[in-house]
C-alpha cells in the first residue's frame, strides 16, 4: 500500500505511528535503513485495532530488543511493530510460576526469578534479547533454552485474534519451533523451581564470568551469527569457522570478533552489504572446507 494511503488509514494512531522511520539505532549492529511504517503498540486493545486496520495488506516484522537482527539498508516495504513498555509487566503466580510480558528483557526475567528464589532462569542473564524474541528462536545458552521453562504463551495473530498456546502443543527444536510466523507474542508463563537465593546468584555470576571470558561485550555485535549445526556434526560452529576461515577477513567495517569467531562486529560504519558479504563468505568457506552448510542464527531483514 502506498504511504499516502497508509497515512490516511492509520491517522487515528497519532504519534504511535511514524512513516519512513530510521531503524539503524534500533538494533545492536547499528545497521539498517528505514521502514515504510513504524508502529509502537501502547496496549493490546490498540494493537488489535491497528492489525485490523491493516487487514493483512502489509508485510509485518516484530522488532524486539534488536539484539539478534541484521536489517537491510534499503527501505523495508512493510510495517515494523515494537511493543511498548506496557508489555514489560511481570508477576508471580503462586510460588513458582512467573507471568511476563514479551517486551521484557531476558535479563530482567532472570533477575525477577532470582529475587523470588526461583531457579531455572539463570541462563537468561546472559541472553541479550527480549522474552518474545527468546521464545521465537528458542534462545538458550549453557545447555538450557526457553523450552525448558515455558508453560504457555499468549499471542495475537495478524487478524487481531488473541490465543493462548500451552507449551505442550509447541514443537521445540534447537533454536526454533513450529509456531506460526503470523503470531505476535504478548506474554508468557514460566515455571521455576524453589531454591536457595545465594545458590541462584552464584550460578548467575558463574555464567556471566564465563560469558565475559569467551564472548565480546559492549561492542556492535549481534550475538551468535550461526547456529551450531547439530543435525550435521557434534562440533561447535566456532570450531568449524576457525578451521575454515581467515579470521582477519573483513568487508568494510564488518569483521570477525577476535574473542569469539561466531560473533561478527561492526567496527564503526559497516553497511548491510558489508555484514551480509562477511556472513556469506564464512558460510561458503565452511561449506567448502567441511561440507557442512551453516544456518544463520541472526534474523536477516530484507
Amino acid at each position: 500500500m502506498e504511504i499516502t494511503k497508509l497515512k490516511k488509514l492509520l491517522n487515528e494512531f497519532g504519534g504511535s505511528v511514524r512513516f519512513e522511520h530510521d531503524l539503524k539505532k534500533k538494533n545492536w549492529f547499528n545497521i539498517g535503513g528505514k521502514t515504510k511504517v513504524f508502529y509502537k503498540a501502547e496496549n493490546l486493545k490498540e494493537l488489535i485495532l491497528f492489525l485490523k486496520k491493516l487487514n493483512n495488506q502489509e508485510k509485518i516484522f516484530i522488532l524486539g530488543a534488536g539484539s539478534n537482527t541484521l536489517i537491510n539498508d534499503n527501505l523495508f516495504d512493510g510495517v515494523v511493530i515494537k511493543l511498548s513498555k506496557n508489555f514489560n509487566n511481570i508477576s508471580l503466580l503462586g510460588e513458582d510460576i512467573i507471568i511476563a510480558g514479551t517486551a521484557m528483557l531476558d535479563k530482567s526475567l532472570s533477575d525477577f526469578a532470582a529475587n523470588n528464589d526461583l531457579s531455572g532462569f539463570e541462563f537468561l542473564s546472559c541472553i541479550p534479547g527480549s522474552v518474545g524474541g527468546g521464545i521465537k528462536m528458542n534462545a538458550g545458552c549453557f545447555g538450557r533454552d526457553f523450552s525448558d521453562i515455558l508453560l504457555s504463551i499468549q499471542a495475537v495473530d495478524k487478524s487481531g485474534n488473541v490465543i493462548t498456546i500451552p507449551s505442550k502443543d509447541i514443537k521445540f527444536e534447537y533454536r526454533k519451533n513450529n509456531l506460526s510466523e503470523d503470531l505476535i507474542f504478548l506474554s508468557a508463563s514460566f515455571k521455576g523451581t524453589k531454591s536457595n537465593n545465594a545458590k541462584i546468584i552464584d550460578q548467575i555470576n558463574k555464567f556471566k564470568l564465563e560469558k565475559e571470558k569467551n564472548q565480546p561485550t559492549k561492542i556492535k555485535t549481534s550475538g551468535s551469527t550461526f547456529k551450531n549445526p547439530v543435525s550435521q556434526t557434534q562440533r561447535k560452529v566456532w570450531e568449524l569457522i576457525k578451521e575454515s576461515v581467515p579470521l582477519d577477513k573483513s568487508f568494510g567495517d564488518a569483521c570477525i570478533s577476535e574473542k569469539h569467531c561466531n560473533f561478527f562486529v561492526n567496527k564503526g560504519e559497516a553497511k548491510f552489504k558489508d555484514m551480509k558479504k562477511l556472513i556469506d563468505f564464512v558460510k561458503e568457506r565452511v561449506l567448502k572446507k567441511t561440507g557442512i552448510n551453516l544456518e544463520t542464527e541472526i534474523e536477516i531483514i530484507q
